[in-house]
């Protein structure tokens, strides 16, 4: 029950206020009258499925799934526009540079999209390899990921 409650204001909180990091997270809730530590909100954060994403003026905050927000079509675009810096394939791998810090939020929303090509994705701080069956769906995902981002 307080696992449920305690999420749900997580939630509230990601909506209201731009939360860069599980510190401000802890203390936002901290002062809503929850005892939390920040093992607790990374298990939270995990459960249930929130990502960063560059808000635009320079910080990268915590988001709800699409779910929770916008349709995902808008949201995965904004991800991938305001993520993407470049995008190479090398064999059956589409290689994607994005903003420091942001790699994983790009990796989600590409894995999201469900695309019948994409195997899945591993991302680092600001590098994603993207697994795909052959070189022609590579160069085709990496035409796709460039399109959506606004560069063809």
């Amino acid at each position: 029950m307080m696992k449920v409650k305690r999420q749900g204001k997580i939630a509230e909180i990601i909506r209201r206020y731009e939360i860069e990091t599980q510190e401000e997270l802890v203390r936002k809730l901290q002062e809503q009258g929850f005892s939390v530590t920040q093992a607790t909100i990374s298990r939270d954060i995990r459960e249930m499925h929130l990502s960063k994403v560059s808000t635009g003026n320079g910080k990268i905050c915590y988001v709800l799934p699409e779910s929770q927000t916008e349709g995902s079509a808008e949201k995965y675009g904004r991800i991938l526009k305001e993520g993407f810096v470049s995008c190479n394939s090398a064999g059956n791998l589409v290689v994607i540079r994005t903003s420091p810090g942001i790699a994983m939020a790009v990796a989600t929303a590409i894995d999201d999209l469900s695309w019948d090509e994409v195997m899945g994705c591993i991302a680092g701080d600001d590098t994603i390899f993207c697994a795909v069956h052959n070189e022609e769906e590579a160069r085709q995902v990496k035409e796709r990921i460039s399109k959506i981002a606004g560069l063809q």
